[in-house]
């Protein structure tokens, strides 16, 4: 996204039109590297997102409320000292940098002053530094004298603005004449001229055919093409601008309203990733100990597997006392259990007799049963925990929203899978829960779960002539149709089964075996895992999977 000099020059004015006059209530620092003001106007409470990531800086207006903070950050206590019912003058960009400078009017209990917050969104150098009187009160990035660092940022410096760059002022119109050549591309412009990022300047470009003139790039800059838009990649937000001559987009009323919608969908999406990506480590980690523990068991039963030959072994020593004496190391006898009659060869202990020779076999005999049967117990044990991490792992790839995970951490925390963080021990006992998916057909309502505790909870909230659909063989959602006593034709149960299909293992497929059968069949063994269930007097139908998006009902 275009953070520059220009546009940020659109998003400042419009803060400060929005902002003027605004008394701060209260700051939180939700990140080591971003900020969340609330400021009260006449025309509401606004949250302003201040973010000094090297990716994502930016100043925002936060669509959805602000994040919340588990403990409070040494600058964030300094700023709720210094900041609380301060009164925005304005909101202004010291020159065409990438600086925001609000002034502010901060009274307390027993002083006055006027301070400036200085917002600098300048990609991996970004950071915000509070000053009273031209001195540094703190800065949420500092540096110190042994760093060498260009500029000097502690309590107490002068605080400076960056160096300028030796790059032309857009705003000079002579000075653009004098460097700019006869169509300018956007390399030019991004290195030679000040304030411009290269996504701009590539902007410039398209909009004068490829060969802007210096006049061209004046009249952007300051404002005579200005069309704030959210422009888009394949149906998804990829951009926002202060104008855009190309591709997919969406107009705005001004660009701070398309760089908030804009974010939201960044902030979303990035939740939503981060949250699958840490769900999805700890089942991976699981997973692999599951399988390591299984592959333990299977090769153990291995060595189980001789046990017959071990009896044998004492059978034929004990069928055969008379040909053996205790110091022998070996016996050759006939194995009268083999149609063949083969001489088989049963080596000796020489420290023992004949006799107990055989018992010795016998003992093993009776251990490797009961390591067999031992490993028989464990073996089912671990296959069903592979398949119930099998059907976590589904509900984790087939999630569409961030509220699908709730469900699906507690499952984690529950089972010992995942972690529970130190923030998290005291959070509400009650997990969010997501919505089941909605569909309406043929005057029934249709719903599938999104996961495990979704899924039983589904079930166990379905009447007993509700109808309960499946996949056969394959993980998939619990699917009911709410039937209120009424008969359901067969019309809906395939539209069910479609969408049951769709929400399995075997999307894929062109045809999925769905199993179908009234609620009162179906059952959870005692102790089993969540949703797990049984079910019996059941039919069997072959489902193209369909998402049936034109049915959906619910809130998605």
């Amino acid at each position: 996204m275009p953070q520059d000099a220009f546009t940020l020059k659109y998003i400042i004015r419009e803060l400060d039109e929005r902002l003027r006059g605004g008394k701060i209530t209260r700051v939180n620092q939700p990140a080591k590297d971003e900020l969340t003001l609330f400021i009260y106007t006449q025309k509401g409470t606004v949250k302003l997102e201040i973010c000094a990531h090297a990716q994502n800086c930016r100043l925002n207006v936060a669509e959805d409320g602000a994040h919340g903070q588990q403990a409070a950050l040494s600058f964030c206590m300094l700023l709720r000292k210094h900041l609380t019912g301060a009164v925005i003058r304005s909101v202004t960009q010291p020159g065409f940098e990438r600086i925001a400078a609000f002034a502010l009017d901060c009274a307390g209990d027993f002083d006055r002053a006027e301070r400036i917050l200085f917002c600098e969104i300048m990609g991996k150098y970004s950071n915000v530094v509070l000053t009273e009187a031209g001195r540094i009160l703190g800065a949420m990035k500092t540096t110190s004298l042994e760093s060498g660092a260009k500029r000097i940022l502690f309590t107490g410096a002068r605080y400076e603005l960056p160096e300028p760059q030796d790059k032309a002022d857009p705003n000079d119109l002579a000075a653009l004449t004098e460097i700019c050549p006869e169509g300018a591309d956007a390399d030019f412009i991004a290195n030679r001229i000040t304030g411009i990022s290269y996504a701009t300047a590539l902007d410039i470009e398209a909009a004068f055919g490829g060969a802007p003139s210096a006049r061209n790039i004046f009249d952007y800059v300051n404002g005579k093409y200005f069309s704030p838009c959210l422009t888009y990649k394949n149906g998804v937000p990829a951009d926002f601008k202060a104008c855009c001559f190309s591709g997919e987009k969406k107009s705005y009323p001004s660009v701070l309203d398309a760089q908030t919608a804009y974010y939201a969908y960044v902030c979303k999406k990035k939740a939503f990733d981060d949250k699958k990506r840490r769900l999805d480590g700890a089942l991976r980690a699981a997973e692999k100990k599951c399988e390591k523990r299984l592959a333990g068991i299977l090769g153990r039963y291995a060595e189980c597997r001789d046990a017959e030959d071990v009896k044998l072994k004492g059978d034929l020593i004990t069928a055969n006392l008379y040909a053996a004496k205790k110091g022998d190391e070996k016996l050759k006898a006939v194995n009268y259990y083999d149609e063949a009659m083969p001489e088989v060869t049963v080596a000796l202990d020489p420290r023992l007799t004949p006799a107990q020779n055989a018992q010795k076999y016998y003992k093993r005999y009776a251990k490797l049963k009961r390591t067999a049967a031992a490993l028989a117990v464990q073996q089912e044990e671990t296959e069903a925990e592979r398949a119930y991490l099998e059907s976590i792992r589904f509900s984790l790839d087939g999630a569409d929203d961030i509220s699908d995970f709730e469900e699906a951490q507690a499952e984690l925390e529950a089972a010992g899978i995942l972690r529970v963080e130190p923030t998290q021990k005291n959070r509400k006992k009650q997990t969010e829960r997501a919505p089941f998916r909605r569909y309406e057909h043929g005057g029934f309502t249709i719903i599938a779960g999104r996961n495990n505790l979704q899924n039983e909870r589904l079930t166990k909230g379905l009447r007993e002539s509700d109808v309960w659909l499946h996949a056969q063989r394959y993980h998939s959602s619990h699917v009911g149709i709410v039937s209120e006593g009424r008969e359901v034709p067969d019309e809906t149960i395939k539209v069910a089964a479609e969408i049951c299909a769709w929400y399995s293992q075997a999307r894929g497929g062109a045809k999925v075996p769905i199993d179908y059968t009234l609620k009162k069949f179906v059952k959870k063994p005692s102790g089993g895992k969540p949703g797990f269930v049984t079910y019996t007097d059941y039919k069997t139908a072959l489902a193209v999977p369909d998402k049936h998006d034109e049915l959906r009902c619910d809130d998605e």
